[in-house]
């Protein structure tokens, strides 16, 4: 089970570039439900992800190499492309800082994932979140594939 809420930000915080980051790619073989592929620095992964907003089934399988480039292939839409940064909060919890590239450059999102939705629904943002989108359809990345900017 994925528990996360999204969310736009006013700026990047001052320290990015001291927390770890992943380059990630990924793509969109079917987006009811959800099938993704996804390119995670030199890991390969197969994604199904179930119907919800903030809450939904996810199972990961892991793919070689070899099977992303087949797949990335047969791929609808737009390959998305983002830098992910990891910033730790408070109790175990961390942000997924998205810088978006390619078509979606200049898109930035945070997501933070909960281990159950009573923490996910009494979370307290930073300030720095200015609006959550968790319950916005246009900022799940299946949506972002199949669309382009400044089109709804």
């Amino acid at each position: 089970m994925e528990i996360e809420r999204k969310f736009l930000i006013s700026h990047l915080p001052d320290d990015l570039d001291e927390y770890p980051f992943h380059l990630i790619e990924q793509a969109y073989l079917c987006t009811s439900p959800v099938v993704r592929i996804r390119r995670q620095d030199h890991d390969y992964i197969l994604t199904y992800k179930g119907s919800g907003m903030m809450s939904r089934e996810e199972y990961n399988l892991p793919l070689t190499p070899e099977a992303y480039q087949h797949l990335l292939a047969k791929a609808d839409g737009t390959i998305l492309t983002k830098k992910r940064y990891l910033i730790p909060l408070e109790q175990g919890l961390k942000i997924e800082l998205d810088l978006f590239d390619g078509e979606w450059s200049g898109l930035i999102l945070a997501e933070v994932e909960f281990p159950n939705e009573e923490t996910a629904r009494n979370f307290i943002p930073p300030n720095w979140f200015i609006k959550d989108v968790t319950f916005d359809g246009r900022y799940h990345n299946s949506w972002l594939s199949q669309h382009h900017p400044g089109q709804d």
